[in-house]
């Protein structure tokens, strides 16, 4: 798939949304990008992760690692593309560290690939790798569907980067977002998202 049929995939799921956001990462944006909105058709989430798959297999990983929630069913359906293990890890509730649980098991060497539905800032992404990492498995590559950093997400990590799409969208700290200085209501739809 190319970039623009990846993106058009987003848009005929009206999964790429416009409006006043407040990402997960606290900066506001014009557009917003809520991957469940496409991952909710399994057909298309499988599509999605065999294209990257065929990227990620020369890496040689040996099991896919997500950060819940964003990550879990890229992390599944490529780790299926793949025919390796998927594991995940997940906020703790009182210290919002990111955790491996659930009998998750790494092994000191093991090769695994990290793999987000959209990367930004890589915060979650980031924090995952580095719970494998302690444990002392060896990280081969990162992924995600899209890169809404605009090409620049190779620059945040030092293994091989794997995207589907790559799309700029400007953000703004809030005291910054014309969004806001226009009256704008802000809409939080992350994965992070307090209700």
């Amino acid at each position: 798939m190319t970039n623009e049929e990846v993106l058009k995939t987003y848009e005929d799921t009206h999964a790429l949304l416009k409006g006043h956001f407040r990402l997960s990462s606290g900066r506001h944006s014009d557009r917003y990008l809520q991957s469940a909105l496409v991952l909710q058709y399994p057909w298309i989430a499988e599509k999605l992760c065999q294209t990257l798959a065929e990227k990620v297999r020369p890496l040689g990983a040996q099991m896919v690692l997500s950060p819940a929630m964003g990550g879990l069913f890229v992390g599944h359906e490529l780790a299926r593309a793949l025919k390796v293990k998927s594991i995940f890890t997940e906020r703790n509730k009182d210290t919002d560290a990111m955790e491996l649980r659930r009998g998750f098991t790494v092994q000191p060497g093991d090769k695994f690939f990290a793999v987000e539905d959209i990367i930004t800032t890589a915060k979650s992404i980031k924090e995952s790798i580095k719970v494998l990492e302690d444990m002392g498995a060896k990280l081969v590559g990162v992924g995600c569907l899209i890169d809404r950093t605009g090409g620049e997400v190779d620059k945040l990590f030092n293994v091989p980067v794997k995207a589907l799409a790559s799309l700029k969208v400007e953000s703004w700290e809030e005291a910054d977002c014309p969004l806001c200085k226009q009256g704008l209501p802000v809409v939080k739809p992350g994965s992070r998202a307090k209700f």
